[in-house]
């Protein structure tokens, strides 16, 4: 028997963060801790590239652009939606997440980091004050990398 599992090794690599501006306060939140793990795990600050758009629904559309570009060795979408009062948050989380699903299977190492929550409460929970969602996607994509190169 033989088994594989990526490292969280980052050295050397070229990562593309794609961030949402809507609810920056949580996205920054999310944005901060994606860089830091990265860098704490061997990619370097200027191997980081930053790109904001102006909301969640724009993210596929960016990262679409990046895979085609070809320059990076793995991406992190970052959104956060927050349920309103209409059909909006299911709709609008619905295509994101396939869309990002789908680009996912075309060959760059791709994680998602969009929140989907109820209430800003929740997505500030996860944007540090008890989970880091932005933190995990950063460490999910440099294990990622590693497992696909084995591959």
């Amino acid at each position: 028997m033989s088994e594989f599992s990526g490292s969280p090794d980052g050295k050397g690599l070229r990562i593309a963060i794609v961030v949402s501006r809507f609810n920056s306060a949580i996205t920054e939140r999310l944005l901060a801790g994606a860089v830091e793990r990265l860098i704490r795990g061997g990619v370097k600050r200027e191997a980081i590239d930053v790109y904001w758009v102006p909301g969640s629904f724009e993210l596929p559309q960016t990262v679409r652009k990046l895979i085609k570009a070809e320059k990076y060795d793995g991406i992190i979408p970052l959104g956060c939606l927050i349920r309103g009062e209409t059909l909006h948050f299911e709709v609008l989380a619905r295509a994101v997440t396939a869309e990002l699903l789908r680009l996912s299977l075309e060959g760059t190492p791709l994680v998602f980091g969009v929140l989907t929550a109820d209430t800003a409460e929740q997505a500030l929970a996860r944007a540090g004050v008890k989970s880091h969602k932005g933190v995990q996607a950063a460490e999910s994509l440099l294990e990622l990398i590693g497992l696909l190169r084995q591959i």
